[in-house]
């Protein structure tokens, strides 16, 4: 299954299209190795084992119902617990390099809650973005009033 699924349905040999009756599966042009996967998605989706899988309405996909990489908790781990895994165990790398403590829930401090603190400049950041615009003022004027001299 894993080499059909990271291709598209027709590089696989298949349709891409929903297939309703298993009397269509003779009139596909597919190969006759797809044609016999089709067929065991309708017949396996009889099977009572296999009935929550929807196999009848993803045979077109080969059985197949979602993209490659999609991890589902049904099936397997998904994508944010395994990302979370990884950043732990980064966090306690980093954290043995440096000969950090390890965190102790009761001491660490959560900040649940976000206050205003206002908006605009402050701290003389007005100053530096008046310099900044009146540089690229001058640059500007000094570009025009070269390119007036070399016409």
């Amino acid at each position: 299954m894993a080499k059909y699924a990271t291709k598209g349905a027709e590089s696989a040999g298949t349709v891409d299209r929903p297939i309703r009756h298993a009397g269509q599966i003779a009139c596909l042009e597919v190969t006759e190795h797809a044609r016999r996967m089709i067929y065991t998605c309708f017949s396996l989706a009889e099977l009572p084992p296999y009935r929550t899988l929807l196999l009848r309405q993803w045979a077109h996909m080969l059985g197949y119902r979602g993209h490659f990489s999609t991890k589902s908790r049904h099936y397997s781990i998904r994508l944010g617990d395994i990302r979370q895994a990884r950043a732990d165990f980064r966090a306690e790398q980093a954290r043995l390099i440096t000969g950090t403590p390890p965190p102790d829930p009761e001491k660490t401090v959560t900040v649940g809650e976000w206050h205003y603190a206002g908006s605009g400049p402050c701290h003389g950041e007005a100053f530096w973005a008046e310099v900044a615009r009146l540089r690229i003022a001058t640059a500007r004027k000094i570009a025009r009033q070269q390119a007036g001299e070399n016409r």
